[in-house]
């Protein structure tokens, strides 16, 4: 990525957690974390990574639900970032799953079941 395209990425995930947060009503898109924006370099597509911490035991269900909320908000949040970032041309928004923090916070448990394991 060129250094513009990575400022432009960035300024794309502050205003989209913003719209999610403050101005999506679905409830499907619960608490949600962005992790990073990969932005072409036409800036026609953006591909946005975002994670849940699945708080029920069906974790997968959870997930769909949140993907299926985030891609109907899709053209509402395309919009948004129109109106409100300085560019010709907004780029397309396809949302992924990034199970990168819950599987960061089952390792953490195991780490702690470990220690907590040799202390007694």
């Amino acid at each position: 990525m060129t250094r513009r395209t990575e400022r432009i990425a960035e300024q794309l995930r502050g205003e989209i957690s913003r719209v999610l947060r403050e101005e999506v009503t679905d409830p499907r898109i619960r608490l949600v974390t962005l992790t990073r924006v990969d932005v072409a370099p036409d800036l026609s597509n953006a591909l946005v990574y975002w994670s849940a911490m699945e708080s029920s035991g069906d974790g997968e269900g959870e997930v769909e639900d949140i993907a299926d909320g985030l891609d109907s908000a899709a053209p509402y949040v395309r919009r948004c970032l129109a109106s409100v970032l300085p560019l010709r041309r907004t780029p397309a928004l396809q949302f992924r799953h990034d199970p990168s923090l819950s599987i960061g916070s089952r390792i953490l448990g195991l780490l702690s079941k470990l220690s907590d394991g040799e202390k007694t």
